[in-house]
């Protein structure tokens, strides 16, 4: 059976992509990362995918005159490279509708919370600052709406007495690198289904990533 051909979008240090090249890594995970892009060329996550012997390349938002310019250099990479479904791993560039629904049903994206709670940025310490006691990471299907979208997997991990932002950050980062890959399986193995505003897991979701419920030791 083909492998699902994976893009995936970065513009910083490539934490998520370094787990899912890792997946990616054993022959018999039903996706392969044929391509990794960049808006920065001073983005670590590059020489993740160099290391991996995966194509690189760089597409800089500051090289166009406006964004829809930007995001068709992005397309024609990305359908030259013959990438199926896309990934956003750290990408720091707000996408417009016409290149969500350009890959409508075939653009993910991690966010470190429980979706539908604490959209945006500084998750953490907007968790910690609301006395929740269980925060966690989200991958979801992208819609134009920032961090809307039916969602594939979460993993819920816990807020500590003394918690601050970053250590929290960490452990969620650990769930993370463990719900990203475990998303894409589920998607590379057809068992995935996108119905109205849910998804549905086929089979169940035996083979997903359990939540993870206690920090690591």
């Amino acid at each position: 059976m083909a492998r699902l051909k994976v893009g995936v979008l970065i513009s910083g240090r490539g934490s998520n992509l370094q787990a899912l090249i890792d997946a990616c890594a054993d022959s018999a995970f039903p996706a392969e990362i044929v391509l990794v892009l960049s808006n920065r060329a001073d983005a670590y996550g590059l020489e993740r995918a160099r290391r991996a012997g995966i194509p690189a390349a760089v597409v800089s938002h500051r090289d166009f005159a406006d964004k829809p310019g930007f995001e068709a250099a992005m397309d024609d990479a990305l359908n030259a490279a013959g990438v199926e479904l896309v990934c956003l791993a750290g990408f720091m560039r707000l996408l417009t509708a016409g290149f969500v629904e350009r890959w409508h049903d075939r653009l993910i994206n991690i966010h470190p919370s429980l979706l539908p709670s604490f959209k945006g940025l500084d998750t953490h310490a907007r968790a910690i600052a609301a006395g929740v006691r269980f925060t966690g990471c989200t991958v979801h299907y992208v819609r134009p709406a920032m961090d809307e979208g039916p969602i594939i997997l979460q993993a819920v991990v816990p807020i500590l007495e003394g918690d601050d932002d970053h250590a929290l950050a960490d452990r969620v980062l650990v769930a993370e690198h463990r719900c990203y890959p475990g998303a894409l399986k589920l998607i590379a193995e057809g068992r995935a289904r996108v119905d109205g505003d849910r998804v549905l897991i086929a089979g169940g979701p035996a083979d997903a990533p359990e939540p993870i419920l206690n920090p690591p030791v």
